[in-house]
């Protein structure tokens, strides 16, 4: 599953697909100069679309909009803790300054999980993620996130990790299995608001008891249809075609 994985992120990476038609537009080159041209017309108008904008954030914002973000001075009284998921840090190799951390752009689901814990000290933080890359050496993600959290002063005590899963879908099905865990009870999921829709039928379907706590917004509620980067346009295609050909694999595999 976790090869799978990584397959769905290679194909959901919009500059692979305009890799491909350039390589076949080279390919024809000499047989179909015909076929050629019109490969390598769609190559480029691929790429200059990619840094428009509104057109990915349309995607974002549905996924988006499914859950509301919730503020974090709202009481938690009846919540037993706050699931965080992965995928918010700097692969090991990155981890190389003693004492600081690695985030990535998702990082909201740590500086919030670390804001929720402050201001609730009742509730445990559970953190759900073992090596989400290949070869990522000796320091898990679970081992990483614990030093983060330590140095934002978190008590020792109010922490959980689950280190072993790779996928949202293990997230959901090992952290059922941490010493004083009782999925039934209810809890907060916090994770990316645009990968909540497929992580809250994911954790439902696995029987836990979850509300959801989304962060990590990229659409927001409007965007000018004047907004264009290639860089940031392309990344969030990535994300919206990851976690559209996430949901629909989920779901043929039975998993939400």
């Amino acid at each position: 599953m976790f090869i799978a994985a990584k397959l769905l992120a290679f194909m959901s990476q919009p500059l692979a697909w305009v890799a491909l038609l350039i390589l076949a537009a080279l390919l024809a080159g000499r047989t179909k100069p015909g076929w050629a041209s019109g490969l390598s017309t769609a190559a480029l108008s691929g790429l200059l679309l990619l840094g428009w904008e509104p057109l990915p954030d349309a995607l974002l914002r549905q996924l988006e909009a499914q859950y509301p973000p919730i503020a974090n001075s709202q009481s938690t009284q009846r919540y037993a803790g706050v699931i965080v998921l992965g995928g918010a840090l700097e692969p090991a190799y990155v981890w190389s300054v003693p004492g600081q951390s690695a985030l990535n752009d998702a990082a909201e689901r740590m500086t919030e999980a670390s804001q929720l814990a402050r201001l609730h000290p009742q509730l445990k933080l559970l953190f759900t993620g073992g090596e989400g890359e290949l070869f990522g050496g000796n320091l898990s993600e679970a081992r990483r996130a614990r030093m983060f959290f330590e140095q934002q002063g978190i008590a020792p005590t109010q922490m959980l990790f689950e280190s072993a899963s790779c996928t949202t879908y293990e997230n959901a099905i090992l952290s059922k299995q941490v010493a004083g865990v009782n999925p039934a009870q209810p809890w907060l999921l916090l994770t990316s608001a645009w990968h909540m829709p497929r992580s809250m039928a994911v954790f439902h379907k696995a029987g836990w008891n979850v509300t959801a706590f989304p962060v990590d917004f990229r659409a927001g509620t409007h965007t000018p249809w004047t907004q264009y980067s290639m860089d940031s346009g392309a990344q969030k295609w990535h994300l919206a075609l990851h976690e559209l050909l996430g949901l629909l694999a989920y779901r043929l595999a039975g998993r939400i």
